[in-house]
């Protein structure tokens, strides 16, 4: 069975096409949506994290909500930009959130995505060192996080403390035994992907790669799989990891999703520009249930990967996002050997 979750971006603005027109509309609903997919049978909810926008942006006190708010799904980021991130403080909130949720956690991080102000992080206090760069600074937050959700002990006790405590070094509490095994990495390359594979993290892939080798998108996205299952067999990991690939699809079952998708139809893979370099762009699909399985069924990523996150349009409202989730769920994945 193939896992099948949502992924929202939480965006919200103060339209009267928008549903979700305030920061809190965006949180609640995010939270509502969550109890939706799990009664429709989802598998997970996963929410994107994005700084000086009107999007999701800290998501520890939504993940603990939903993770009290239901009992079964996943609960996941897609993905923490780690440039801005104290990696103590957040393995503490990391591990707060997984105990609530009861070790549903699948923590997506990664150096994250272009920003909406210049060099965000140095607002939030950080800078990369003296012959380093963002992206080596997010691997160094990463290490250091990895290293201490592991439960092991590093500091040193107070002789004379507050409260009494346990014998040796001390850990950041509360640990969550097991959450090291659920974190994920955003991996926008091939050459990512194998150093995700090298850390002993899970592989999250998007709807774009920052590389362009004249293929479907979903070919290069297969082959960066691939090549990620390879150096992990290489490295000597004793677990199964697992991967996840991200997706706009919309059944077209009614009438609404006809006038909201109709177009998607003929939707391809687009080649840009990101952060200065190239970039391959995967495609949406939309149509007839029958015609989205044989469509999906061409899609070599999703065929490998073990999860499948739905990027939901969430402004068009919780009932409305459900109903693409249920429609997914009931009217393709049979069909196609996920259910």
């Amino acid at each position: 069975m193939k896992k099948i979750g949502f992924l929202s971006f939480g965006h919200w603005a103060e339209s009267p096409q928008s549903q979700v027109r305030s920061a809190s509309d965006a949180l609640l609903q995010s939270i509502e949506l969550a109890v939706a997919a799990e009664e429709v049978g989802a598998d997970g909810a996963y929410f994107r994290v994005h700084h000086f926008a009107r999007q999701l942006a800290s998501p520890y006190p939504l993940l603990a909500a939903v993770g009290a708010r239901t009992s079964r799904i996943e609960i996941g980021t897609g993905v923490i930009d780690m440039r801005y991130e104290n990696p103590l403080y957040m393995a503490e909130d990391a591990g707060a959130a997984d105990l609530i949720s009861g070790g549903r956690l699948q923590l997506g991080i990664s150096r994250g995505s272009p920003e909406q102000v210049v060099d965000g992080f140095r607002y939030f206090g950080y800078q990369p060192g003296e012959g380093s760069d963002h992206a080596e600074m997010a691997r160094d937050h990463t290490r250091v996080f990895l290293d201490v959700i592991e439960g092991k002990g590093f500091a040193q006790p107070n002789p004379r403390p507050m409260f009494p405590n346990p014998p040796g070094l001390l850990r950041l509490e509360p640990h969550s035994p097991g959450l090291r095994d659920r974190i994920w990495w955003g991996a926008g390359s091939r050459a990512t992907a194998e150093w995700t594979a090298e850390q002993g993290m899970n592989l999250m892939s998007s709807t774009l790669l920052t590389e362009d080798t004249g293929v479907p998108f979903h070919q290069l996205q297969a082959e960066q799989i691939q090549m990620f299952r390879d150096a992990w067999k290489a490295a000597g990991h004793e677990r199964e990891p697992r991967v996840s690939v991200s997706r706009s699809i919309f059944p077209i079952v009614s009438d609404l999703d006809r006038a909201y998708f109709g177009g998607e139809s003929r939707s391809q893979d687009q080649v840009g520009h990101i952060d200065g370099g190239i970039a391959r762009f995967g495609k949406s699909y939309a149509g007839e249930p029958d015609q989205l399985v044989k469509d999906l069924a061409e899609d070599e990523a999703i065929a490998a990967a073990d999860t499948l996150l739905l990027t939901v349009p969430n402004q068009l409202g919780v009932d409305y996002n459900a109903h693409v989730l249920d429609s997914v769920i009931r009217h393709v994945a049979p069909a196609l050997g996920w259910r």
